[in-house]
């Protein structure tokens, strides 16, 4: 793999290393000593040991600044779920058209970078006009994965759309994992009751799947595959991004350290104290990270929302727990995350998502809550990328943090895999930072269009 990067006029090669099959024919170059906050073109190419060629690729990036400086950063998630991919006579997966529309500095894949679990069939009806849906098809998308060259396969599959290739081509991005990379709701140690599984044990998926995530994204490893490992990197996910004097950006992995989903009677479930999404290591990361930020704002990103309802009784899967009251089963982990930043005088923080296909904004405040030991904040859910849209249920909101559905976006029916992906029912959000600090959330529909704006001014720092 080589690199020729260039910037003001200076241009340097970089060699990188050989590809081969062990990693899926995937390479990367960890890139160091780049200037900040400035524009590099590049051009990446292979060549072989006798000096032959391949065409060459052209990319663009800006980095990151140090200073305050104007960014536009855009999010979203969910990728070719419900069994829907390209589809070429309808323009493929144009949301990502759309995203570099707006012309970002960063992109954030914040989870459910593929749908690994849910297998596609060549042709499918569209429910809204009886029209023919044809996917374009590969083996491995065909079934649900669970060889590592399956998982593979389905990280691969995005890559034959125009638009996906254009986009990354063009902009950053960094990238969380939620369930769907592996199947749907795992947890460590779960052992899958699913008939479409020969291998059933979640933590034999999750090695792979994440081994796969991680030969195809852009994840900061330095050994892709250990000489005597198996590729499930034990190096963490979860991280702090510094994006100038006005932006932290936290990531988090809500995946790799929870406890079990409850599968018992939801009323037991509601009045049980349950291991958190996080794990204490990580929880006490995050405190530490944030009171040691010094940006004027803190964007922490998470692949499942705050206060979306369950969307089943049993094996319960995110934060809520469908039960308004004081904090239970996993909610006492975010609880204690926003009393530590009350308590630390931590000031401006706001949450991003996706995971559950509409986009919304929600404001909460303790004058709404139950649990009333925190200061008021925002969150902001914008996906999917490529799937079926879901219902918002604004009046399901577990209302133990106080959420206000101030805007929502979604589907106005039930949640229905029969519905197909389009422009209007798709989402992304976007970050658009100001050289004065000043902060400007919009929430699009996969065509580009505005759907909702909010300025939001910082408050003082300590």
């Amino acid at each position: 793999m080589m690199v020729r990067l260039g910037s003001g006029g200076r241009r340097r090669t970089i060699r990188g290393p050989w590809t081969t099959h062990r990693t899926d024919l995937t390479a990367r170059i960890h890139l160091t000593d780049l200037a900040p906050g400035r524009e590099y073109d590049a051009t990446v190419w292979f060549e072989d040991h006798d000096g032959t060629k391949s065409a060459p690729l052209p990319l663009a990036f800006r980095t990151a600044p140090i200073h305050a400086a104007a960014q536009s950063i855009v999010w979203s998630g969910d990728t070719n779920g419900q069994g829907w991919g390209i589809d070429r006579a309808r323009g493929g997966m144009t949301t990502y058209r759309s995203m570099l529309d707006v012309r970002p500095d960063l992109f954030i894949h914040v989870g459910d970078t593929i749908y690994a679990d849910e297998p596609m069939v060549e042709t499918r009806t569209v429910e809204e006009d009886g029209s023919t849906w044809r996917n374009e098809l590969t083996a491995e998308v065909m079934v649900v994965a669970e060889t590592l060259a399956d998982f593979r396969g389905r990280h691969r599959y995005p890559l034959r759309d125009d638009n996906v290739r254009d986009f990354y081509s063009a902009v950053p991005s960094v990238v969380q994992w939620d369930d769907h990379e592996t199947c749907n709701n795992w947890w460590p140690g779960e052992i899958i009751d699913d008939e479409r599984y020969t291998e059933r044990r979640a933590d034999v998926l999750a090695i792979r799947g994440r081994r796969a995530w991680q030969e195809y994204q852009p994840v900061p490893v330095k050994r892709l595959v250990p000489r005597d490992g198996d590729g499930f990197v034990p190096t963490r996910i979860y991280r702090r991004i510094p994006r100038g004097q006005h932006l932290d950006l936290f990531l988090l992995d809500m995946r790799s350290y929870r406890g079990p989903n409850p599968d018992v009677d939801p009323a037991v479930v509601r009045n049980r104290l349950q291991v958190g999404l996080l794990g204490t290591e990580q929880e006490d990361w995050l405190v530490r990270e944030l009171r040691a930020s010094t940006a004027t704002w803190k964007v922490i990103s998470v692949d499942q929302p705050l206060s979306a309802p369950p969307s089943r009784l049993y094996d319960l899967d995110g934060v809520s727990n469908g039960d308004p009251g004081r904090p239970l089963g996993r909610e006492p982990e975010i609880g204690r995350i926003l009393a530590a930043i009350k308590r630390h005088g931590i000031k401006n923080v706001v949450w991003i998502t996706a995971d559950v296909h509409y986009t919304a904004a929600y404001h909460y405040a303790p004058d709404r809550a139950t649990f009333t030991d925190f200061e008021p904040f925002w969150e902001f859910i914008s996906g999917p990328l490529m799937c079926s849209p879901f219902t918002t249920h604004d009046e399901e909101l577990d209302r133990t943090f106080g959420p206000e559905p101030v805007f929502s976006h979604g589907k106005d029916e039930d949640y229905d895999w029969k519905v197909a992906p389009r422009p209007d029912n798709q989402h992304f959000g976007q970050l658009d930072l100001a050289a004065s600090g000043e902060l400007t959330v919009r929430l699009y529909d996969g065509a580009g269009t505005v759907l909702w704006q909010r300025t939001l001014e910082p408050e003082p720092l300590r």
